[in-house]
């Protein structure tokens, strides 16, 4: 049912489940309509349902809807305001949607939420307007930056075009066109000028009608019942409700829910200041909500949209304020602090003339949700079934992540590569409130920087060493971080090898240059002329054992496990479309005894996936070593001669063939050898106890000087895979492909038998193939470092670069 109702400059009435609520809301001088549903009125709360939906807004609304799509019934929503102005994000979002986004995911998200928002636009007001958008240029180096970004909306299938000073201005007569350089500009960007919450209100309202969904505003959650690992049901204060599913969709309240049952999610609230201006002569006559187009000025971290005859004016120029998520309320919204809209005012006033000394009729500092590393939290919960979450989403993505996490909860998985989503990508430092309070903090002052892929983080830093760390920074080891880990990037003492190669490593410029040193070229050559050291204690080691575990990863793994003792095995483990969930090698090192060895930043991703599938009746147990074991790889056409002067073994290729793994002693350290390269040379990773770290280092060291070893970093580490053209996961092969799309039908035995993903992969083998990994070689040397688009003769875009390097 809908209520129409006047907006006023200080806030308007909205009518819910519970009488009038008074809710400050960005002024449209238009009227306003509230969905209600008014059965809802009289009807008691349900005492049952298959998955209750924690959250009204977008998200929730969304995900209800794509449920229904897929065959769920007896769903129920709960709010505690309104339906569906509910009072979060959804609410008081200005509703502008830029799809163009450097993850591929977050970008293919917000495409098809546009095309949502586009097809429920029916009936008055309008829900959605496609504007277009335009984000300026200021500065010589952003105009740079929009050249990327369009090229980034180029891989991932969004046009986009960059445009003079005068074509913007054209596009939108309020822009001085003298004060920017150029701009972008993507057609199909746009705004849901009342915010989302109407199309949630469709969305729902649909579910509803077809009588697979119920829901309920004004319903405060106290608590999810979960007993032994498993969901029964939400206690509201209006009562209990009997569930085996939740899906908490409840962005900034997400964590104060999840926490009590050991679900910690890294994400903060945080305040974004908005205000709308007094009526501009220049919009005079104005009758949309939104004509123009909507705007960003990431030089002055402003952005802007039109309301109706007023300017909407949005700022990040100021300091992050962050919410602790125990002190939030039960509102999204904060007083304004004029304090931190001063300089954005101004930055506004340079660029939109009109806009300078207008009174601000609507203005609120409005809250929403930034994660540790600014991606949505969505996924099944570790250890508790029936626990879904998908939260840290904002308007943007709000259709596309409710498809996604409809997809996971009816299929097991999504139809796309969601790992930089997964809510098991975190490793556990990453959930203190210290380390999330630093990354929200510098994921919300850098949202509208110019950030090179290889920038660095500055704090929290030193938190996971190897015990070779030490000796890596004595030699001016370049420390990036990676999930905690510090890692040499490069080496500066093995600058000496410029001398001999310094006419095969090419020099950068520019902005290819930031984050690298011609020592990572030096290293690479070096690496195949002699012997090097590499730090992997980062990789995920997964220790898999038990009567049952031979055939527990026969069935999760496309290749034959169940070889010999001794043997290691490439392979990949598929979901059930044939996707590749990762790659990893599985090293046999007893009769029911598997090392599974896959990278360190998927490895409680990959943990909690084998866990997942495991049997639960005690005859196979998953254990991470990880953090117990340190590792060296030790790489070159010379590491045999260095690993034979310290063991006894024999590590000919005849008494250690390649792929295959060993206890041995070096020196008297106990060792777990195996033979494996990921750099295409000679080599083992030998694998110890932390205790026994620098004592295996040392004695490789002494042995290796005869032989010119050295410490390589993880740059060169990454041309040499490619060189030799090894898959990385989550850059060039995920779940969005097949082994037989990623070139790794080699390591597909469909004739073993059964195991996850084999029915899928035999169709996709019968099809044949549309699409397959292939490398490219730059004619000219190349500047590239990977999601460049890649062009037919025609100028048509038909790929992309996954992964780049020299």
């Amino acid at each position: 049912m809908l209520f129409p109702l006047q907006g006023k400059p200080d806030g308007v009435e909205l009518y819910g489940d519970n009488g009038p609520q008074r809710q400050v809301i960005p002024s449209l001088r238009a009227t306003l309509c509230v969905f209600v549903d008014s059965s809802l009125e009289e009807k008691k709360m349900k005492k049952e349902a298959n998955l209750v939906i924690i959250g009204g807004g977008i998200v929730g609304a969304s995900a209800a809807w794509h449920l229904w799509k897929q065959g769920w019934k007896d769903m129920v929503i709960v709010d505690q305001g309104p339906l569906w102005e509910t009072g979060g994000s959804t609410s008081h979002a200005p509703g502008l949607i830029f799809q163009t986004n450097g993850s591929k995911l977050m970008c293919k998200m917000a495409q098809y939420t546009v095309q949502m928002y586009r097809e429920r636009d029916t009936g008055t007001p309008k829900a959605w307007y496609e504007t277009g958008g335009i984000e300026v240029a200021r500065t010589t180096e952003r105009v740079q930056e929009l050249k990327r970004r369009k090229a980034l909306a180029a891989s991932y299938g969004l046009e986009g075009h960059i445009i003079s000073p005068k074509e913007a201005a054209e596009k939108m007569p309020l822009l001085d066109p003298n004060a920017i350089k150029a701009a972008y500009w993507i057609p199909s960007d746009g705004d849901a000028p009342i915010g989302a919450w109407r199309i949630a209100g469709k969305l729902a309202n649909e579910a509803i009608a077809a009588g697979a969904l119920e829901a309920y505003g004004g319903t405060w959650v106290e608590k999810i019942d979960v007993q032994n690992g498993k969901v029964q049901g939400v206690q509201t204060k209006q009562g209990y409700i009997k569930c085996n599913q939740v899906l908490l969709a409840t962005n900034i309240w997400g964590k104060q829910l999840a926490e009590p049952h050991g679900v910690n999610l890294p994400l903060m609230a945080a305040q974004h200041i908005y205000a709308v201006t007094e009526p501009l002569a220049e919009l005079a006559g104005e009758t949309d909500p939104i004509r123009l187009p909507i705007m960003r000025d990431q030089d002055h971290c402003m952005y802007y949209r039109q309301h109706k005859d007023s300017w909407g004016i949005g700022s990040y120029q100021h300091e992050p304020l962050l919410v602790n998520s125990h002190e939030i309320g039960k509102d999204a919204m904060r007083p304004y602090t004029p304090e931190h809209m001063e300089s954005g005012l101004a930055s506004s006033a340079s660029l939109f003339p009109a806009s300078a000394n207008k009174e601000l009729v609507t203005k609120f500092n409005g809250m929403f949700t930034f994660s540790m590393d600014g991606n949505p939290i969505m996924g099944q919960a570790p250890h508790i079934n029936g626990f879904w979450t998908c939260i840290g989403v904002w308007v943007t993505q709000g259709g596309g992540a409710g498809k996604l996490i409809a997809e996971w909860m009816t299929e097991g998985e999504p139809t796309v590569n969601a790992a930089s989503c997964d809510i098991n990508r975190f490793h556990p430092h990453s959930k203190s409130p210290e380390y999330t309070y630093h990354r929200v903090y510098k994921q919300y002052d850098e949202v509208y920087d110019i950030l090179h892929p290889g920038m660095q983080v500055l704090t929290p830093r030193n938190l996971r060493t190897s015990p070779f760390t030490r000796h890596i920074k004595s030699m001016g080891g370049e420390m990036w971080e990676s999930n905690g880990w510090e890692r040499p990037q490069w080496v500066e003492e093995n600058s000496r090898f410029l001398e001999q190669y310094d006419d095969q490593v090419p020099h950068r410029t520019g902005w290819e240059a930031m984050c690298w040193s011609r020592v990572q070229g030096a290293e690479h050559l070096a690496a195949r002329d002699n012997v090097s050291m590499y730090d992997l204690t980062n990789f995920g080691k997964i220790q898999v054992t038990g009567s049952g575990a031979g055939d527990f990863l026969e069935y999760m793994a496309a290749n034959k496990i169940q070889k010999k003792v001794g043997s290691i095995v490439y392979t990949a483990l598929c979901n059930k479309h044939g996707k590749i969930k990762q790659d990893l090698t599985v090293a046999r090192t007893g009769e029911h005894e598997y090392l599974v060895l896959t990278g360190g930043g998927f490895v409680y991703h990959d943990i909690e996936w084998l866990r997942r599938h495991a049997p639960t009746d005690g005859t196979v147990t998953i254990t991470d070593l990880t953090s117990s074991w340190c590792t060296i790889g030790l790489w070159g056409p010379k590491a045999r001669d260095v690993l034979s002067a310290v063991t006894s073994n024999d590590v000919s290729n005849e008494g250690f063939p390649y792929f295959t793994t060993q206890e041995i002693y070096i020196g008297s350290i106990p060792v777990r050898a195996c033979r494996l390269s990921y750099i295409g040379e000679l080599g083992w990773e030998l694998y110890t106890e932390h205790s026994y770290g620098e004592a295996l280092w040392d004695t490789l060291w002494e042995a290796g000087k005869e032989h010119g070893i050295f410490a390589g970093g993880f740059g060169a580490f990454d041309s040499l895979r490619l060189e030799k053209g090894y898959r990385g996961w989550g850059s060039d092969i995920s779940t969005d492909y097949t082994p037989y799309e990623a070139g790794l039908g080699w390591a597909v035995k469909l004739k073993k038998g059964d195991f996850l993903g084999r029915d899928a992969l035999v169709k996709a083998k019968e099809a044949g193939l549309t699409q397959k990994l292939c490398a490219i070689v730059f004619d000219e040397g190349g500047r590239a470092l990977g999601s460049e688009p890649v062009y037919d003769m025609d100028g048509n875009v038909v790929s992309y670069l996954t992964s780049s390097n020299y």
